[in-house]
Parts: C-alpha cells; sequence; structure tokens
C-alpha cells in the first residue's frame, strides 16, 4: 500500500499501477474491497475531572485504535474490545457500568439521555437502548445516526441475543 500511495502522490494513475505479487492485475482492483476498517478513539476522561466528556469538534482523545475485518460487525466488535479492555464489545453491562459509576439508576431516562448527545460511552448506551427494546428508528430519532450503522449494531445485539437464549 505503501508503494502505491507514493506512486500516487507522484502523479501515477490506479489504472497503470500492477500490483507487485501477480503482475497482472491493476492496483485498482488490489488491493480487493473484501474488508472492512474501523478507527475508534480511545476516551480515558477519567483521569481528568475538569475535562467535560461532551464530544464536540475539539478533540478530546487520549489515542485511538484500528481493526480490520470482514464485516462491519466484525470490525466494530474487535475495536470497541481494543479500546476498553474491561468490556467484550458492543454489550450494554459496559454503559451499566458507566451507569454506576456515575450512581445514577438505570432506566431508560438516561440511556435516551446519552443517545442525544454525542459522548465516550455512547455507542454502549446504543446497546443499552437495544437490549431495553428500543428499535433502530426510535434510537436514530435521538441519535441522527444513519439506520445503516443502527443496524449493524442491531444486529449484534440480535445474535447476542440468540446465543444467550441457546444457553
Amino acid at each position: 500500500l505503501a508503494y502505491v500511495a507514493a506512486k500516487l502522490a507522484l502523479g501515477s494513475d490506479l489504472v497503470s499501477l500492477r500490483n507487485s505479487v501477480t503482475r497482472v492485475t491493476t492496483a485498482c482492483f488490489e488491493p480487493s474491497l473484501d474488508y472492512v476498517v474501523a478507527k475508534v478513539p480511545r476516551w480515558d476522561l477519567r483521569k481528568f475531572t475538569s475535562v467535560d466528556p461532551a464530544v464536540g469538534s475539539c478533540m478530546k482523545s487520549v489515542g485511538e485504535v484500528m481493526s480490520i475485518g470482514r464485516t462491519f460487525e466484525e470490525t466494530i466488535q474487535k475495536a470497541l474490545r481494543m479500546v476498553d479492555e474491561s468490556c467484550n464489545g458492543f454489550e450494554a453491562e459496559r454503559f451499566d457500568q458507566e451507569l454506576v459509576h456515575r450512581g445514577v439508576a438505570c432506566t431508560v431516562e438516561p440511556v435516551k439521555a446519552e443517545l442525544q448527545k454525542p459522548s465516550p460511552t455512547r455507542i454502549w448506551s446504543i446497546a443499552k437502548a437495544y437490549e431495553l427494546g428500543m428499535s433502530v428508528e426510535e434510537v436514530h430519532q435521538l441519535t441522527r445516526i444513519d439506520r445503516w450503522f443502527l443496524s449493524k449494531l442491531h444486529h449484534i445485539h440480535r445474535i447476542k441475543q440468540s446465543l444467550k437464549s441457546m444457553d
């Protein structure tokens, strides 16, 4: 990829560049488009008591992780496990921990409040919303996150529920 990026920077086009392994396919064909990449910021804001946890245009993350997979679901699960080693991915339990830390009861009201504003724990509040029975459309109305992403996250939730029912 670095070779292709350098050639592009020097003015070559993807059609004229050949794959260095096969020497047959062009760079616009390789690498194949069969993977998804996610970059997720790491928010370790509990260490900084004076920092406002609201996410905006100002960068407050202390780092980021990148994950690669075959599907969005696989990739986001990998990324979330790397961002917070205390959780197993897209799970409502992570948001429950946050509410306990805040001293707030786990009801639908704090979940809806969290969904309405970007925050470091918003993705886990989406998992909690699904656990509480909210639909993709209800979560979309509160977050304005694209339904495609929300439906993929809901798919993770449904698989988790299906696996739980097998116990």
